[in-house]
């Protein structure tokens, strides 16, 4: 086991596009939730060495500072002695210098940022308020407070964006010089506003316009682009994703986090009422007839690709037969130990892992 997230679901607001597990900050309801997220760990953690950690949302930054200092009390639980990586979710309207010099004192040594935009039209379809005089005054607190690890996410692709705002947004962006920038192109989820709002997406030809103007710039500012989505400057890919795309396990504690552990996928329960009566596990799937389908589903999203040598050490198979078609159609290539997704195929990467499905 190498890694462990942490859910934390409040927020003070609730964005137009945001699918995940959250609900409003209610400080009545945040003690007990953290008391139930103490029990869980205690219950569920092995004592196994952790390297990297993840605390996500939700809104993290969110809790108050008695709450932030209960919850890192709650984290001494696990065993961090080899921890190299730990992440905390952060939203510009919610975190302050009191609350990082917190995060510092307790070991946080990667901040992720939900940017998004610094377009104010895309900034309002989003559901986000807030200034970008704001968001410069924290990157500078960051980082004279000596976080050297910046993630920052940037959502493309939203109604009425055009090439021009994108290209702003970049602008600004590579400005602020982030080590790490993950790009989302805008998913319209059910049960979000976009979607009861009847927002429809981009068209696809201008989303793939984007998507080439995004890796354009980036990787032509020294950004390497690692995965599907997220771009790193040398050295400052993600850790704790890279767990999840190469396949190995993890815990993930809270309401709604998910876990693999052996060969088993385990959802936690999104109901707070039955997360705080202790009733952590909605439902487990044993997966080991699948796993190797996962392996390549997840694989695949690194840009790099797949280890041959390590798949089929772990899988006990030939993962260039498993492909033998998909290589001869040249939309998966080998070289240098690795199969990964040609270059020309990346952008429609959904397209070749349903082929292997």
């Amino acid at each position: 086991m190498k890694s462990v997230y942490i859910h934390i679901p409040f927020c003070s607001s609730i964005c137009f596009y945001c699918d995940f597990c959250k609900i409003f900050y209610i400080d009545k309801w945040v003690m007990p939730y953290l008391d139930a997220l103490k029990k869980e760990i205690k219950e569920r953690y092995n004592n196994e060495p952790i390297r990297t950690l993840y605390i996500g949302g939700g809104t993290p930054s969110v809790l108050s500072i008695n709450e932030l200092i209960y919850l890192f009390d709650i984290i001494k639980i696990l065993d961090l002695s080899k921890l190299e990586e730990f992440t905390f979710e952060c939203n510009i309207d919610s975190i302050s210098f009191e609350k990082l010099i917190l995060l510092k004192k307790n070991g946080v040594n990667r901040i992720s940022l939900g940017i998004q935009s610094f377009d104010k039209e895309i900034l309002n379809t989003l559901g986000i308020e807030r200034t970008n005089n704001k968001v410069f005054e924290i990157i500078e607190i960051i980082r004279n407070i000596g976080f050297n690890n910046i993630n920052m996410d940037l959502i493309y692709g939203v109604k009425d964006e055009t090439l021009e705002i994108l290209e702003k947004d970049l602008d600004i962006f590579l400005s602020l010089n982030p080590e790490h920038i993950s790009c989302y192109s805008l998913m319209i989820e059910p049960h979000t506003k976009l979607y009861i709002d009847k927002i429809k997406p981009i068209d696809e030809d201008l989303d793939y316009e984007m998507y080439k103007m995004i890796e354009d710039r980036l990787k032509s500012n020294d950004y390497i682009h690692y995965e599907i989505s997220n771009y790193s400057k040398k050295g400052f890919e993600s850790k704790h994703n890279l767990v999840y795309w190469n396949n190995d396990e993890y815990y993930g504690f809270g309401l709604g986090a998910s876990s693999f552990i052996g060969n088993n996928r385990i959802d936690n329960n999104k109901n707070l009422t039955e997360y705080l009566n202790n009733n952590y596990k909605y439902n487990s799937i044993d997966i080991s007839k699948e796993n190797i389908k996962y392996a390549l589903m997840l694989g695949f999203r690194k840009i790099k690709g797949i280890n041959i040598e390590e798949f089929n050490e772990k899988y006990n198979s030939n993962i260039l037969s498993l492909l033998d078609k998909l290589i001869k159609e040249g939309k998966i290539d080998n070289k240098e130990g690795y199969a990964f997704i040609n270059e020309e195929w990346v952008y429609k990467m959904n397209e070749i892992l349903m082929e292997i499905i």
